[in-house]
C-alpha cells in the first residue's frame, strides 16, 4: 500500500539508503546463519530456535519490503529552489506562543525524519500543518491536543 510521495533532505535520504542496504547485507546474512545454526540442532518440527529464526526472517524482510517502498517513493529536496517567504518543507521556522512569549524554532521535515529532540518536526503534525504555506509576521492558529494554541511566526529561513 504505496503512501504517496516523501521529501527528504540528502542526509536522510542517505541514511535511508544506508538502513536498508545494512538489512539486505548483513542482516540477510545474519539471520540466514541463525536458521543454519538452528536447523543443525535436529528435528524441525520441535525446534523452538528454528521457528525463532524463520520469524525473525519474516520480519526482516518485511521491514526491507516498508522500506523499499519508502525508497520507491522519495525525491530528494533541492533547497536552492526553497522559497523562505512562506513557510514549508525545510523550513527552519521561529515562533512565538502568543499566550506566554515562549520562542521556538522548528524545521519543518518529512515524517520519517522527524524528530523533536533535534528539534525537526513534521509537516504531517498539527503543528507542522498548521505553519505550512505561512508568512513572517503572521499567526498560525493551531489545533493540538492540549487545545487551540496561537503562534506567531518570528523568522523563516533556511
Amino acid at each position: 500500500m504505496s503512501k504517496g510521495i516523501s521529501y527528504y533532505t540528502k542526509e536522510g535520504l542517505e541514511r535511508l539508503m544506508k538502513e536498508l542496504n545494512t538489512l539486505k547485507t548483513k542482516g540477510r546474512k545474519d539471520i540466514a546463519r541463525q536458521i543454519a545454526e538452528a536447523r543443525d540442532k535436529g528435528d524441525l518440527s520441535e525446534n523452538a530456535e528454528y521457528d525463532a529464526a524463520k520469524d525473525a526472517q519474516g520480519h526482516l524482510e518485511a521491514k526491507i519490503a516498508q522500506l523499499g517502498e519508502l525508497m520507491s517513493n522519495a525525491r530528494l529536496i533541492d533547497e536552492s529552489k526553497l522559497d523562505t517567504s512562506t513557510v514549508s518543507i525545510l523550513s527552519k521556522v521561529t515562533i512565538k506562543n502568543k499566550k506566554n512569549g515562549t520562542s521556538v524554532t522548528y524545521m519543518l521535515v518529512s515524517e520519517e525524519e522527524a524528530d523533536l529532540k533535534a528539534g525537526k518536526i513534521s509537516t504531517q503534525s498539527p503543528i507542522g500543518k498548521g505553519l505550512l504555506g505561512k508568512k513572517k509576521g503572521d499567526v498560525a492558529k493551531i489545533k493540538t491536543p492540549a487545545g487551540e494554541l496561537e503562534f506567531e511566526i518570528v523568522n523563516i529561513g533556511m
